[in-house]
């Protein structure tokens, strides 16, 4: 007798320490199905989310057309507003014409050359962080490297003063509670409040930077000009949340995903120690699309549009399963073999289309310089006990991970 299919439940721990067996079962009954526990269609096959990530009928927002009413939706509480100020005015949110006028600016100050600038102080801070956990003996690998390297890298890249940056981190998780299904009302209370607390910090910050400007990004984005247009005010701010946030929380959670990944997979771990250089870009790659930090993306239905035999009809959202589309046999061979020589690899980590992640190099870097200086200080790395996982599904990460060199 087989074992019933296990559920798509991301409120039980156990869905969340291995939601892969559901995603496969999901692919085996279908490509779209109604899950009314948070009123969305969930989207479990790779062509199904590619295609529906770079289709204009879906938003991520549908303000642009559509008021609440008109959409069928009911406005947010009132009181809620400053996180959805915040939210809204960030690329992440918006939809053209308004994201491709943002984008183009911001692209004007996060340039391919402002990432290449960074790499020796990433690298400098990556060996660093590694050198002392080794020093240490080990301890929580997520505490002490994987969580303050991006915090470091992204606070170098906007100017944000030494004394300041330790607000950073708990800001962003309280924002990003706000992006997990269902989020209740204390969720919510802290994520305004952290909302208010990081603007009124980054209008303090902007309006002393245009007194002095410096080489910073925050300087970059008040300089930004294009065709007579520049960024307001809060749309710096929104930028600024969302670089922090999407850095922190991608690459804290890959480098704590990926180091439980290769200690589950010894032979694998093995083959990076012995040729860390040759094979860090690929293994990256790999261990983004294995289990990547973002399960799941939600898009706004704009327009009626069909996946398979299903219509999805306007004013529905539908659920894109990361999880699921890097894991479908359909695209990739042996998904569910970890191999960090994988070439072949366009996983849709890091997303597809208009929202594709702008600082998806900038994270390469970051990740490849802290697997490459742990790998280099402590190479004999390994797992004290199994680690537990956070109670976020969205954005799914381990509380820690206790290793000793």
């Amino acid at each position: 007798m087989t074992s019933p299919a296990p559920a798509f439940d991301p409120w039980q721990p156990s869905f969340v320490a291995d939601p892969y067996p559901a995603y496969a079962s999901l692919r085996e009954q279908g490509r779209a199905h109604w899950f009314a526990p948070s009123r969305q269609w969930l989207i479990p096959h790779f062509e199904d989310v590619r295609a529906l990530l770079t289709d204009r009928r879906l938003g991520r927002t549908y303000l642009h057309r559509f008021t609440h009413e008109e959409f069928g939706r009911t406005a947010p509480p009132p009181e809620h507003e400053p996180f959805h100020t915040l939210n809204g005015n960030g690329m992440l949110d918006l939809e053209a014409p308004d994201h491709t006028r943002l984008r183009r600016l911001v692209s004007k100050a996060f340039t391919p050359r402002t990432v290449q600038g960074l790499v020796p102080t990433i690298r400098r801070l990556a060996a660093g962080l590694a050198e002392s956990f080794a020093a240490s003996g080990g301890g929580d690998l997520i505490a002490a490297v994987a969580e303050p390297l991006p915090v470091e890298v992204i606070a170098e890249m906007l100017g944000i003063p030494h004394a300041d940056r330790p607000a950073l981190r708990p800001w962003s998780a309280d924002i990003c509670g706000m992006f997990e299904l269902n989020p209740g009302e204390e969720t919510a209370r802290r994520a305004v409040r952290a909302s208010e607390e990081f603007s009124a910090y980054l209008r303090g910050l902007i309006a002393a930077r245009r007194k002095d400007p410096g080489e910073d990004l925050i300087s970059a984005l008040i300089a930004a000009y294009d065709e007579g247009d520049r960024l307001s005010e809060q749309e710096m701010v929104s930028t600024c949340v969302l670089l922090l946030n999407a850095g922190h929380e991608a690459t804290v959670n890959t480098t704590g995903n990926g180091w439980w990944t290769l200690f589950r997979h010894p032979d694998q771990l093995a083959r990076l120690r012995d040729a860390p250089d040759a094979l860090l870009s690929t293994a990256v790659d790999e261990l983004l699309r294995y289990d990547t930090p973002l399960q799941l993306f939600e898009r706004w239905v704009l327009e009626d549009i069909r996946v398979g035999d299903t219509l999805i009809p306007r004013g529905s959202e539908v659920a894109l399963l990361f999880g699921s589309a890097n894991r479908d046999p359909a695209r990739f061979e042996r998904p569910d073999t970890l191999d960090l020589a994988r070439t072949d690899n366009p996983h849709l980590s890091f997303g597809a289309g208009i929202h594709y992640c702008l600082g998806a190099p900038l994270a390469r870097i970051e990740l490849a310089a802290s697997f490459g200086a742990l790998l280099r200080a402590a190479p004999g790395l390994r797992l004290v006990r199994e680690p537990e996982w956070r109670p976020g599904y969205v954005i799914r990460g381990l509380r820690e991970l206790l290793v000793e060199v």
